[in-house]
């Protein structure tokens, strides 16, 4: 049975537009969100409020610059180990 050209193109659109969309989902959903709530709360036990500072800084710790993030953070009065465990919890996946 063979299936006509504008039936098989159609299917290839839907397939095709699917896997963008779902693709896409799976590249941008989870990354920064689920690590930057580790990091504050981290931040939160070391005795330092949660400011847009903090927050700035755990988002570089989300993607991968670890130094900025401990230098941003011991900067918000994160104290130097403190501001590396935030940090690295940014950085790793839960």
């Amino acid at each position: 049975m063979r299936m006509s050209a504008p039936f098989f193109s159609r299917v290839c659109g839907v397939l095709t537009a699917a896997t963008i969309a779902l693709g896409g989902v799976a590249l941008t959903a989870p990354a920064a969100q689920a690590d930057i709530p580790a990091c504050t709360k981290m931040v939160q036990h070391a005795g330092v409020g949660v400011s847009d500072a903090v927050t700035a800084a755990c988002t570089r710790g989300v993607h991968n610059d670890l130094r900025g993030c401990v230098n941003a953070l011991t900067e918000a009065g994160v104290a130097g180990g403190a501001a590396t465990g935030a940090c690295r919890m940014a950085a790793n996946p839960p």
